[in-house]
C-alpha cells in the first residue's frame, strides 16, 4: 500500500475515532437498562446496522459531492463542524435508554445516523471517492470505538489536545474538499502556492480560533 492510499486511510480512521466519542456514549446510554447478555447483543446489532447505514450514507455523500459547488459547500460546512468540535460542550443526557433489545438497537442506529452526519461528510471528503477506503476505515475504527470507547473518552478528557488534533484533521480535510471542487480547482491552477498552503493556513486558523473561543469561555487547555 503506497502513501497515496495510506494517508487518506489514516485520516479516515482518525476522523472515525475522534468523532466517534459521542457515538460511543450513545451506545452506552441506549443499552444501559438492559441485562448484560442483551446489552452485548444490542451493542453488536446496533453497531453493525449503524456501520451499514453509514456506508450507504457515505455512498450518497460521495455522489452528491460530484454536483457542482457541493464539494465547496461541504468543505465550508466541515470547517464549521471542526470549530463545533472544539467549542461544543453539549452533553448526551437526552439519549433515552431502551427497555428492550429492539428499542436499544433502534436508538443506537437512529442516533448514529443523526449524529453521524459530520462523520459521513468528513469521511466522504477524505476518501477521494474511494469507497473501499471508507469500508476499511470503518471496519478498523468502529471496533476501537465500541470496545475502547471508555478509554477514548477518558483520554480526551485527560488530554484535551487530542480534540485540537481532531479538529486539525477535520480542517485539513475541509481545505482539501474546497480545493478539489472542480470550479475552484480551475482557478487555482495559476496559483500553486495557494493550493499548497491553503490547508496549512486553515488548520492553524481553526485551531487558533477554537483556542481563543474556549479561552473566552474559560475552557481552554
Amino acid at each position: 500500500m503506497n502513501w497515496d492510499l495510506l494517508e487518506p486511510l489514516l485520516i479516515i480512521i482518525s476522523i472515525d475515532i475522534i468523532l466517534g466519542g459521542d457515538n460511543a456514549v450513545v451506545i452506552a446510554l441506549a443499552s444501559r437498562n438492559l441485562p448484560p447478555q442483551q446489552r452485548n447483543k444490542a451493542i453488536l446489532l446496533g453497531t453493525g446496522l449503524a456501520i451499514a447505514a453509514r456506508v450507504l450514507l457515505t455512498l450518497v455523500a460521495l455522489y452528491l459531492l460530484q454536483i457542482p459547488f457541493l464539494q465547496l459547500i461541504g468543505g465550508l460546512l466541515l470547517f464549521y463542524i471542526a470549530m463545533k468540535l472544539l467549542t461544543d460542550t453539549e452533553e448526551n443526557d437526552h439519549i433515552k435508554a431502551g427497555d428492550s433489545l429492539a428499542a436499544a438497537v433502534k436508538t443506537i442506529v437512529f442516533a448514529d445516523i443523526v449524529m453521524g452526519f459530520d462523520n459521513v461528510l468528513a469521511i466522504a471528503g477524505a476518501s477521494h471517492n474511494n469507497i473501499i477506503l471508507v469500508i476499511i476505515g470503518l471496519l478498523v475504527s468502529v471496533p476501537i470505538i465500541v470496545w475502547g470507547s471508555r478509554i477514548i473518552l477518558v483520554l480526551m478528557d485527560k488530554f484535551p489536545l487530542l480534540i485540537y488534533f481532531g479538529a486539525g484533521i477535520l480542517a485539513y480535510t475541509a481545505a482539501e474538499m474546497v480545493m478539489e471542487d472542480r470550479y475552484i480547482l480551475q482557478y487555482m491552477e495559476d496559483y500553486p502556492l495557494i493550493h499548497q498552503w491553503f490547508a496549512v493556513v486553515m488548520v492553524i486558523a481553526v485551531i487558533t480560533l477554537g483556542y481563543f473561543s474556549n479561552k473566552r469561555k474559560g475552557t481552554a487547555v
